[in-house]
């Protein structure tokens, strides 16, 4: 594609002259604007992904991927049955969820009450991974387990006795009253989702049947499969077995949230990526400025026989290999910083005593990170594309030159 006259005359337009000074400066820029430009495209992609997968994998590692609720219709056994029959490959649990308060201490917050049965593998699974204080194995009645932020945030331990009041009433000689009941923690968990950790109460499958005024047909399906993604299918054939009962996924609680990232995501790609349409202006101009120093050397080399082709295609090849130098340099650096970028939240919190990434707003623990590779090689080609653009456009200027003219007073 390029003769080997036209690399040597590029490497040397490389390399300009002490009297080139200013032209060094624009080069210099030209490189440190696309390199930071790209590394800076890399790191946010990075994050945007890490948080993307990170708070997918806490949504599913803390919620059912499918639920099916009566709506009214009882869900009986034979349905369990052929729920079963049909899919081989799928985990089903009972629970059942409601809005309620706590009361405890003189502390009083509004919560999520979820029953489970203790002796289902998820559960079991569940509870397992995240409880750090207490015994699940003596969950029973009466008992519940609360998140680590619930805890601290109403001063409660193990042992300790609080109020539950449900939605559901009851008939009293005062008139209708909240339902309430008293509980003792039995244990603690963490799951490192704040808001997971706040607002989220487990008891008794029967317990919360009680204190919510139901019956053991007003239970919850919940069923896990293999592969989450693939939540939505099943939902279409689970929907085909009964109309009558209500279903959805987990991304159907969470649709919102995913489209706003994903949006924020293309957002933030599109604003950082005129970064480095910026940095590429500084390839025009230097280029522009070495052509017009280069007048004499280019009508010299015409004389010589040099195409005009040839001249442009050196031309391009010099600000091409600014372009590319400086993509893969911002790359490797978005990379190294991308792999590392909690080592550096952690030094940067250190050095300036401020928190750069707080829990307690961005509901996870660690700034996330995950490098894509397509969206690596996304960032790769778009530099690529506007490096080259910003190469040839003053390039196309050389075919206008006059050879005469620029050897008139030599």
């Amino acid at each position: 594609m390029f003769t080997k006259a036209e690399r040597l005359i590029s490497l040397r337009n490389l390399r300009p002259k002490k009297k080139e000074g200013f032209l060094k400066i624009i080069s210099v820029f030209s490189f440190l604007g696309i390199m930071l430009g790209v590394a800076i495209l890399i790191i946010v992609m990075s994050v945007m992904n890490g948080f993307k997968s990170d708070l997918t994998q806490k949504i599913l590692g803390l919620n059912p991927h499918i639920v099916v609720q009566p709506n009214s219709f009882e869900i009986n056994e034979s349905y369990i049955l052929k729920l079963k029959s049909n899919f081989k490959n799928i985990s089903l649990s009972r629970s059942y969820s409601g809005e309620g308060i706590i009361i405890s201490k003189n502390n009083a917050k509004g919560v999520i009450l979820k029953g489970v049965n203790k002796n289902e593998k998820k559960i079991i699974e569940f509870f397992d991974k995240f409880v750090y204080e207490g015994d699940f194995d003596n969950f029973s009645t009466n008992e519940v387990l609360i998140g680590s932020e619930l805890a601290f945030d109403l001063n409660l331990k193990i042992g300790d006795s609080l109020n539950v009041m449900s939605s559901a009433f009851v008939a009293t000689p005062l008139g209708s009253l909240p339902k309430q009941e008293n509980f003792k923690v039995t244990g603690i968990f963490n799951t490192g989702f704040l808001e997971f950790d706040k607002n989220i109460i487990f008891l008794n499958i029967q317990d919360a049947l009680s204190i919510f005024d139901k019956e053991n047909k007003d239970q919850n399906i919940e069923i896990y499969l293999e592969d989450p993604l693939d939540a939505n299918t099943y939902k279409i054939k689970i929907q085909n077995l009964n109309q009558n009962y209500f279903i959805y996924t987990w991304s159907d609680l969470n649709r919102s949230l995913f489209s706003a990232l994903k949006v924020e995501r293309n957002v933030m790609f599109i604003i950082l990526s005129l970064i480095v349409v910026v940095a590429a202006f500084n390839i025009i101009s230097g280029l522009t400025i070495l052509i017009k120093n280069k007048t004499k050397e280019i009508a010299i080399l015409k004389t010589l026989g040099l195409s005009n082709q040839s001249i442009k295609k050196t031309f391009f090849l010099t600000g091409l290999t600014i372009g590319f130098l400086a993509t893969v340099s911002g790359i490797t650096l978005g990379i190294l910083f991308s792999i590392n970028i909690e080592k550096i939240r952690i030094f940067l919190s250190s050095i300036f005593n401020f928190e750069i990434f707080p829990s307690d707003i961005y509901f996870l623990e660690k700034l996330p990170s995950e490098i894509n590779l397509s969206s690596v090689l996304l960032v790769f080609v778009i530099s690529l594309i506007i490096s080259a653009i910003a190469a040839y456009l003053p390039a196309m200027r050389i075919s206008k030159m006059n050879t005469f003219r620029a050897l008139r007073y030599e």
